[in-house]
């Protein structure tokens, strides 16, 4: 099941409220919220919930470890089991036949793939039991002692299959103890329409449209084609992915607890260390904190922490090289800007982010083909091997004009500038009353727009599933 999904909209969630709120005490609307976040995720691939339980309860028993024997050997043995058995269900559940490939291609054996299928969300959940673990290990948080509420904090489906990664010490204070409110509620529902927005109308026309270039006979492809083609590709993933994040951060205000952002309007940065400051904010940190840092961070061995970490973030992507080379292309262009180019990016204002988008735009290049041919024939195409017209382009172009200047424009902060503006301007109670309602209509009119979308749409992915 999906979010964009008129079962998720007009089923599944209009009931998970009506019981979550009709039963009256925190204990209550924890069962169920599991039981619906374990029905949710039960809803595609039902086997696969017996890899999470799993994987919750072991992280439960590991944080109780830890706690019970401090200042002895024990949490660092439980630190380390966490890591080898949460990684190795990740390394044989998503790397098993990349790894086998690879040995097959450089000894030339033919080692029988294993053909497990990846189990959704395993990459996301995942790293939150660890970073829980590793918490309760530093002292960050204590360890919970209820095996309920960390089980719903690990499952809570808002966040559970695509993220954001959400730590438990960001939410810990909502697991014990939260209060409702008609305003979190509201504000929820808003921040949920808008992400809705972001992938019904944007995200899935913009995929269409790259489909249309990238997918197909690349021999036939002009250059203008292949530089639309892509960037069509860059629209839609910030606009699926962050679609995405605000439809969980969203749903978790409904339900009472704040998801931290993941996404800040990374396309109108000033540089690829900025881009990853704003681009899936919850896994860049995460790296930073528990691998970047403990590595030595800036202070010894910039180069081999920054590639170690690259290396890892393109991998954690996907079973494949081609992100492994998305992930080190990031990694050697953030070590030439922290070596050489910061200062001098600070002193070209335009030309900063022009460098930044080309940089990112070419990335989405390596990230988008896992053929290697294809990619290099692409790569070709897109710097002057391909034919320099295309008819058909230009009547693309003519057709999704206003669209396309509409949906580049909204990659920077505009909307919530104009909130601030507005509700400054409404400063008495019967003007923020109004912006209240206005608010309302807009939710209502996306809803049932996105709605009479989806009944016709055939084209419907999340990107992020298959992380």
């Amino acid at each position: 099941m999906v979010f964009a999904d008129l079962t998720f909209l007009y089923l599944f969630l209009p009931l998970n409220l009506l019981l979550y709120f009709a039963v009256p005490h925190n204990r209550w609307r924890n069962a169920v919220l599991t039981i619906f976040s374990l029905v949710f995720y039960a809803w595609g691939e039902p086997v696969w919930i017996i890899l999470l339980i799993f994987s919750a309860t072991i992280d439960y028993f590991h944080g109780l470890g830890i706690a019970k024997y401090p200042g002895t050997k024990i949490p660092k043995l439980m630190v380390a089991s966490s890591l080898i058995l949460n990684l190795g269900l990740l390394g044989i559940f998503k790397y098993s036949d990349f790894f086998i490939s690879t040995i097959n291609s450089i000894t030339g054996l033919s080692i029988p793939l294993m053909g497990i299928s990846l189990p959704i969300g395993i990459s996301f959940y995942t790293f939150q039991t660890i970073s829980y673990v590793i918490d309760v290990y530093r002292g960050k948080v204590p360890a919970q002692r209820s095996y309920t509420k960390f089980l719903m904090y690990v499952s809570m489906y808002p966040q559970l299959v695509a993220g954001p990664i959400v730590r438990y010490s960001s939410v810990m204070a909502e697991v014990e103890n939260r209060k409702l409110s008609f305003g979190h509620f509201s504000a929820g529902v808003s921040r949920f329409c808008i992400g809705l927005l972001k992938k019904v109308y944007v995200a899935n026309h913009a995929g269409e449209l790259a489909s249309i270039y990238l997918d197909g006979d690349l021999s036939k492809l002009s250059t203008p084609a292949a530089w639309f083609g892509l960037l069509m590709y860059t629209l839609q993933i910030y606009y699926d992915f962050s679609g995405y994040s605000d439809m969980a951060i969203g749903l978790g205000r409904m339900f009472g607890f704040s998801f931290p952002e993941n996404f800040n309007y990374p396309y109108i940065s000033r540089s690829i260390s900025e881009f990853w400051r704003r681009w899936h904010i919850s896994l860049g940190s995460f790296f930073r904190d528990y691998l970047y840092i403990p590595l030595g961070g800036n202070r010894h061995h910039l180069a081999r922490n920054l590639l170690v970490v690259w290396f890892l973030t393109g991998m954690w992507h996907g079973a494949s090289w081609n992100f492994i080379l998305w992930g080190l292309f990031y990694g050697l262009l953030i070590l030439l800007e922290r070596l050489l180019l910061g200062k001098t990016l600070c002193r070209v204002p335009v030309i900063n982010r022009l460098y930044t988008m080309f940089c990112v735009v070419i990335g989405w290049a390596l990230f988008y083909f896992t053929d290697f041919s294809r990619l290099g024939q692409f790569l070709q195409i897109l710097f002057g091997a391909g034919g320099a017209s295309d008819p058909v382009l230009g009547i693309t172009l003519q057709n999704n004009l206003f669209w396309l200047i509409g949906v580049a424009a909204f990659c920077a902060p505009l909307a919530p500038t104009f909130w601030s503006w507005l509700l400054g301007l409404m400063r008495t109670d019967a003007g923020i009353e109004s912006v209240g309602w206005v608010q309302t209509l807009m939710n209502v009119f996306i809803l049932v727009a996105c709605t009479a979308l989806l009944v016709g749409q055939s084209y419907n992915p999340f990107l992020y599933f298959r992380f």
